[in-house]
């Protein structure tokens, strides 16, 4: 083994495994943006409706993990993880932040969709 891995090795075992795009995580909970399917910010997940694309791409992507806020009330969550348990569908709240994050809601892929608008709008209604 030479210096170099020697080195490596040991300063991943002091500060735990190399991780790839450590921004994005922490903005994305924990994933990457180009798995993103959808995602809501904290104060969408707060709101009363659920929104419903995020209902119908649980029911499209079969091989995701939905992600919520653990910063957000659970009773702002709890819409989210009753659709994730009524469609046997995996989730995790993610509470372990290294920075704050604006994201309360990510249905990530297990693999690359890279898709271009992966945020919901909400629709401006003029009066």
């Amino acid at each position: 083994m030479s210096e170099e891995n020697i080195n490596s090795y040991i300063n991943q075992g002091v500060y735990g495994p190399l991780e790839t795009k450590p921004d994005e995580r922490n903005k994305f909970l924990g994933t990457i943006r180009e798995r993103i399917v959808v995602a809501l910010t904290v104060g969408q997940v707060r709101q009363k409706k659920i929104y419903k694309e995020v209902e119908t791409e649980l029911k499209r992507v079969h091989t995701g993990k939905l992600l919520l806020n653990g910063s957000i009330d659970y009773s702002s969550l709890s819409k989210y993880v009753k659709i994730a348990n009524q469609l046997d569908y995996p989730f995790s709240i993610i509470s372990d932040f290294d920075q704050d994050t604006s994201i309360g809601l990510v249905l990530a892929s297990s693999k690359a969709v890279d898709r271009i608008d992966i945020y919901i709008q909400d629709e401006i209604y003029k009066k």
